[in-house]
């Protein structure tokens, strides 16, 4: 394959704007933005779960308090009725003996009632507060993804923009070659990652291995409008002044 010198020089600024695209497409996949919106998202979802929690808890001990109220209402329900019967005289002295033990015994069941009451209503207002550290650490989450994924799309779309001017600069570049020099450079590019390179100081750009004294000599001895390529990577070698052939 043969090409004028003038062209091959050319594939060096086509090689650079896909090593420019290739570069781009890697830190889209490695953007840190999205790292850390991942990073957040987790943590938020750390922060809900512990919200939840709570409010699981909060629930719970309403339903306690509420069982609890209802007992302590039964039980001075219950106490009011003996004190209305033994206020009104009109048990004997067996039922009158009967009234005063069962008093004793719903007072202390009261007291126990109650006290469980103050505990659990304790508990409570604990869990109320750790309910609003909880939902301001939610919403703190919140607003921190909120902020890196802002920041992820600016980096996205400065990243779109660079892609697209180095679209734009390979469309313009890939008019200027010879079909099956840039058929070529596409193959190889697919294969390797890499089309062509300068051959600088006995080493191919690509693979950056040096050439033996036998592959130069024989590259020196090649007509320059004649395409090369390196023996280890197949790359279009491209020859410049900086060769030092």
């Amino acid at each position: 394959m043969n090409a004028e010198p003038s062209i091959q020089s050319k594939l060096l600024d086509l090689a650079a704007v896909d090593a420019e695209l290739t570069r781009i497409e890697h830190r889209r996949k490695v953007l840190p933005e999205e790292q850390e919106v991942q990073r957040l998202e987790a943590e938020r979802t750390t922060r809900k779960d512990a919200a939840v929690k709570v409010e699981i808890t909060i629930d719970d001990l309403d339903r306690d308090i509420r069982k609890l109220e209802g007992e302590v209402e039964a039980v001075r329900k219950r106490e009011e009725r003996d004190r209305g019967l033994l206020t009104a005289g009109s048990v004997n002295a067996k039922q009158l003996s009967e009234l005063q033990h069962e008093l004793g015994s719903l007072e202390r069941r009261r007291t126990v009632l109650e006290d469980e009451l103050i505990e659990v209503m304790e508990r409570r207002e604990a869990a109320s507060g750790n309910h609003d550290h909880a939902g301001a650490n939610l919403d703190q989450a919140e607003q921190e993804l909120v902020d890196a994924e802002r920041r992820r799309d600016d980096a996205l779309a400065d990243l779109k923009v660079a892609q697209q001017r180095c679209e734009s600069d390979r469309a313009a570049l890939s008019g200027g070659f010879p079909a099956d020099l840039l058929a070529a450079y596409e193959k190889q590019r697919a294969g390797f990652g890499v089309g062509a390179a300068l051959l600088q100081a006995r080493r191919c750009g690509a693979c950056r291995i040096e050439l033996d004294r036998g592959e130069i000599s024989r590259i020196t001895r090649t007509a320059p409008d004649v395409v090369v390529r390196c023996p280890e990577c197949n790359a279009i070698l491209v020859r410049t002044k900086q060769s030092g052939l």
